[in-house]
């Protein structure tokens, strides 16, 4: 199966359509007068096609377990068309349209088969998806201009050649699979005046993020968020807490983190871990979601005006 687990949770939803199209008013009768030899059609089609979601991994290879929250079946007749919307809603890292269709087709499939023995001339008709919401497609933000970023790796083994940098570049190309334009990517001691440096740097040249790695941890050279923390006009818990929570969901060591979050004037300001893993997965956690932000800047300066 893919991999999803660098997936975040967000609400899928989907909603997929069969038609069953029958060869008589006759047959259409007898399903709403409830005299069809083998029962009633649509609240038997609506077990099974509740049943066949659950079961839906199990036929598909392919397909990921996951939990069903909501599922509801609504029928609509259009002369001899029978047709069929299966909806389903969760709250998971992959989406379920494969299920909804599948729902769709069972129930499209259970109609036939109760319905056989009155009606020799029955087709199932078109099976597709008619929409679907949920997973970073539909949190992608589009926006006027570029959007700019300075990555800053701070290390003091990088910086002396000791080390290869890891971090900084998988953050660099996570920006880049968002759109984001690499305005300068740095390697700088982990040294207070350097990070000031580098900080008042790119808030000069107006970049809309601004993303240090490296120095985040509980050792005393790790000074990086100690020294942007009282220069940001406030912080953002909330992309903090993201951040950690995505971590601690990988490695039990992710509470140990103090990463930092906040905004200068219209800047994003990032203070991110300096492992390869840590600084990756904190991109994966808040990109493209934290992205609306700077929506809610250029708003919030909207209605000043």
């Amino acid at each position: 199966m893919v991999d999803i687990t660098s997936k975040p949770y967000t609400l899928r939803i989907a909603t997929a359509q069969a038609i069953v199209k029958v060869s008589s008013q006759e047959t259409i009768q007898a399903i709403k007068d409830k005299t069809v030899p083998k029962g009633d059609v649509f609240a038997m089609s609506k077990a099974v096609g509740l049943l066949a979601v659950k079961k839906t991994p199990d036929i598909l290879a392919d397909c990921h377990p996951l939990p069903i929250e909501y599922a509801g079946i609504d029928y609509a007749i259009d002369g001899l068309e029978i047709k069929i919307n299966f909806s389903l809603k969760t709250i998971y890292k992959t989406g379920v349209e494969v299920e909804a269709m599948h729902g769709a087709s069972v129930v499209a499939l259970n109609i036939y088969d109760m319905l056989k023995p009155i009606d020799k001339g029955i087709e199932i008709g078109c099976i597709k998806l008619l929409k679907k919401k949920g997973g970073k497609s539909n949190f992608k933000d589009q926006f006027n201009q570029e959007m700019t970023a300075a990555v800053i790796v701070c290390s003091d083994s990088i910086s002396a050649g000791k080390k290869q940098d890891k971090a900084g570049k998988g953050i660099v190309a996570g920006l880049e699979k968002h759109d984001v334009k690499i305005m300068d990517y740095t390697v700088i001691p982990d040294e207070p005046d350097a990070i000031e440096e580098k900080y008042r740097q790119y808030l000069d040249k107006k970049a809309d993020l601004i993303i240090f790695t490296g120095g985040t941890g509980l050792s005393p050279r790790d000074v990086t968020p100690d020294t942007l923390a009282p220069l940001l006009d406030r912080r953002i818990p909330g992309i903090e807490e993201a951040i950690r929570n995505y971590g601690q969901q990988r490695t039990p060591y992710a509470m140990l983190s103090r990463s930092l979050v906040g905004l200068k004037n219209k800047s994003l300001v990032m203070a991110l871990p300096g492992s390869t893993k840590g600084a990756i997965e904190s991109i994966d956690a808040v990109f493209p979601f934290v992205l609306h932000l700077f929506k809610v800047i250029e708003g919030a300066q909207h209605d000043k005006r």
